[in-house]
């Protein structure tokens, strides 16, 4: 029997934007995706994980087609019998690059059983292969996030290799994600960010730019260890994303309900939309303060850490 891992992320800077080129700051967290996969007569997919309702149901075909795809790409026959159980810590909530995680665990688990020997880099070639199934034109920044862990600086390159480049920080910083409970279909978020920047450069440009900013800055703040920086810039982030239109109600609720008590930073990570929002919450005490507002208004939440290795 093989197995395989994939870590969650959290994107602090860049979403959508990392997708036309400009560079993001992703954090991996220490919750992630377990997968078991060894030969079967049949084919059989056995997805265990905590997921937010109807999450599940909604990716099942976009799984299937993963799969096919990572399968494809590690030159095996689409149609061989596995049989496949997937399940971990991280739970099945959209935002947190759980299809990216899975993805990772699912390819590390078939290379171990079928003694494949692919390094970290081909895994991380396979999984990116299998987002396309959820994401259709993936920037790349969830499976490497979700491969090698830790807190990276990520840069699409269209043409070649993606830039990635290790982010230190003095001491692990609290955060606290607050899920919507509503599942996001990643690819039409994507999309339709593509559409209407095509339609409106006059107002897309300029927030492009001060993204890729903000993405600098952030960084900057981040290797200094200024979270007070950094949790200004992630609000100014939010406020972008806004603008671009991937926010949603629920969203901009547990942003306003997470400074309301304390966060000294907080938006949405990932595809939005739905899925999750990122609070940071330097310290146990806050981190736990922002969790209970989150229980007592009835959402979903995870109390993690940034860049689990």
């Amino acid at each position: 029997m093989g197995k395989g891992s994939g870590y969650g992320k959290v994107i602090l800077f860049g979403e959508h934007f990392v997708v036309h080129g400009v560079p993001g700051v992703v954090s991996a967290i220490d919750s992630s995706t377990d997968a078991e996969v060894k030969k079967s007569t049949n084919t059989n997919i056995r997805d265990e994980r905590k997921t937010s309702k109807g999450y599940g149901e909604e990716k099942r075909l976009q799984q299937i087609e993963s799969i096919e795809r990572m399968l494809v790409a590690m030159h095996i026959e689409p149609k061989l019998s596995l049989d496949i159980w997937i399940g971990g810590s991280l739970p099945g909530f959209s935002g947190l690059g759980a299809s990216a995680a899975s993805s990772v665990a699912i390819a590390r688990a078939i290379n171990e059983e079928l003694e494949l020997k692919l390094s970290n880099e081909e895994i991380n070639a396979v999984a990116y292969e299998g987002e396309k199934a959820y994401a259709g034109n993936p920037s790349g920044i969830d499976n490497t996030a979700a491969t090698y862990g830790g807190l990276m600086w990520f840069k699409k390159n269209p043409t070649s290799q993606d830039f990635v480049e290790k982010i230190c920080i003095k001491q692990p910083v609290e955060i606290v994600i607050g899920s919507t409970g509503k599942t996001a279909n990643t690819k039409l978020m994507v999309e339709g960010v593509a559409k209407r920047k095509k339609a409106d450069p006059k107002k897309y440009d300029p927030l492009f730019e001060q993204a890729e900013t903000l993405a600098f800055a952030g960084r900057s703040a981040l290797e200094m260890g200024d979270m007070e920086k950094v949790g200004a810039l992630m609000n100014e982030n939010h406020s972008i994303l806004q603008e671009i239109g991937v926010s949603s109600e629920e969203l901009d609720f547990l942003v306003e309900t997470a400074r309301s008590y304390g966060a000294i930073g907080a938006k949405l990570t990932g595809g939005g939309g739905g899925g999750c929002m990122v609070a940071l919450t330097p310290g146990k005490e806050l981190q736990d303060k922002v969790v209970t507002a989150f229980k007592t208004a009835g959402y979903e939440v995870l109390a993690t850490k940034l860049g689990a290795k």
